[in-house]
């Protein structure tokens, strides 16, 4: 036995958490704005996208099976999920997302979306590998790839071009050790929603290298363009996709973390990864029975009915996306695209020189009371530094005033002498 005395102090985290850690989304602004309200300070919360917090309500007939269920959640499911709850979720998939293949067997049931993520990729990647991530995109999928010891790849989709991906640019950057393209669709943060004709190009670059779809559609529900939701499985089905949804955004339950990742692929094809999906996901034993019960009601006629109100003229998430509209609209150092979908504005700052999104937000929180997320934490290598991503769920007087504030800062921070955050030079007009 060695007699060198190693102290506890020296204890570090694994160097792939480390890496992971680049891309996290809740970190000390977050932190900050809660410590503020907890000391009596109001702050508007345009950050994080939950809305149950913001006192939408989740659909009745969800809220009173959870009710009826609590009992019966005590137990331990499949480690797929209770088998009920899987056959109502392909039954979603298909009657009303086109994707008449999908039988129960091809549900995995997850402790939301997130989870779901992990075990897949964990699954799937080598040290090294590569999978291709949207830029912008939801920083998760950049952090769990790092985690396990991958290289999250970004590919561009410009705002000059509506955040939609650049299909030339994805094939070039797949390369010998890709295995994965990560679609996210409607897009957090930037609210967009990608055609038919976008989705069929990105299937077509994942035909052409052999790679895994992963479909993030967590946000499929919540869409202010005409027609319905349409999954890239549906334009993919000669190969394995993997398409993640939930409860947390349409039914606003994110608290019960339910999720689901359905598997549609030809016969044979990905039967081994498959399988090694199930062998790592028993580890855990099975997702939280709670969570499971209230999915079959999620996807009935009357809650979805509920969910899509929503999105119409007169529901909460239409109010507050018209009032971020008409509030940016009067503010003329912010632009921002249409917001086709999600919960989630993402305008571009006219900042002065030398100050990045980051910066900007965490003065936005102290002296204005407003907490909103800086667009680097959505890009790779810093780049997106002058843009910020603001959800559209508070009350739309909220969202207003919120909006005036960041009006209002910007002007300040013009006009301040050089040195405090501004400069002197005339605003530079992109």
């Amino acid at each position: 036995m060695s007699s060198v005395v190693r102290p506890q102090s020296d204890i570090r985290p694994a160097r792939r958490v480390a890496a992971a850690e680049r891309h996290g989304l809740r970190g000390a602004l977050t932190d900050e704005a809660h410590e503020l309200s907890a000391a009596g300070r109001p702050v508007i919360d345009l950050g994080l996208g939950d809305p149950a917090a913001h006192g939408i309500p989740a659909p009745p007939t969800v809220l009173a099976t959870l009710h009826e269920r609590v009992d019966d959640a005590r137990s331990y499911s499949d480690e797929a999920g209770h088998l009920t709850v899987r056959t109502a979720v392909a039954e979603h998939f298909r009657t009303r997302l086109a994707l008449p293949g999908v039988a129960p067997s091809d549900v995995r049931l997850g402790n939301g979306v997130s989870e779901l993520a992990l075990l897949t990729l964990q699954t799937l990647l080598d040290p090294g590998d590569e999978v291709l991530v949207p830029d912008p995109g939801y920083p998760m999928w950049s952090a769990y790839t790092s985690l396990c010891d991958g290289t999250a790849v970004p590919y561009p989709c410009p705002e000059s071009d509506g955040w939609r991906p650049d299909l030339d640019a994805v094939s070039r950057l797949a390369g010998p050790r890709t295995r994965a393209l990560v679609v996210i669709n409607p897009v957090n943060p930037t609210g967009a929603v990608w055609s038919a004709e976008t989705l069929e190009g990105l299937a077509a670059v994942a035909r052409a290298h052999g790679l895994v779809l992963f479909s993030d559609e967590i946000y499929d529900g919540i869409r202010f363009v005409p027609g319905p939701h349409v999954p890239l499985a549906a334009h993919a089905p000669d190969l394995l996709c993997l398409t993640f949804g939930g409860l947390s955004k349409f039914s606003r339950l994110p608290g019960l973390r339910a999720g689901w990742v359905v598997a549609s692929h030809p016969p044979g094809v990905g039967r081994a990864y498959l399988d090694a999906v199930a062998s790592l996901a028993a580890l855990r034993l099975s997702p939280n029975s709670a969570g499971q019960y209230a999915v079959p009601a999620a996807l009935s006629a009357p809650a979805l009915r509920d969910a899509a109100a929503l999105t119409e003229p007169g529901g909460a998430l239409h109010q507050a996306r018209s009032a971020a509209r008409t509030a940016m609209a009067r503010q003329p150092r912010l632009r921002c695209t249409p917001q086709d979908g999600t919960f989630y504005v993402f305008p571009r700052l006219d900042l002065p020189a030398g100050t990045t999104a980051t910066d900007f937000a965490r003065r936005l929180l102290r002296e204005k009371s407003v907490l909103a997320m800086p667009g680097e934490q959505f890009g790779h290598d810093g780049a997106l530094s002058t843009h910020l991503r603001l959800t559209t769920l508070a009350p739309p007087a909220q969202t207003a005033s919120a909006i005036e504030r960041i009006g209002d800062l910007l002007t300040e921070m013009w006009t301040e002498p050089t040195g405090k955050g501004a400069a002197t030079a005339r605003p530079r007009r992109e």
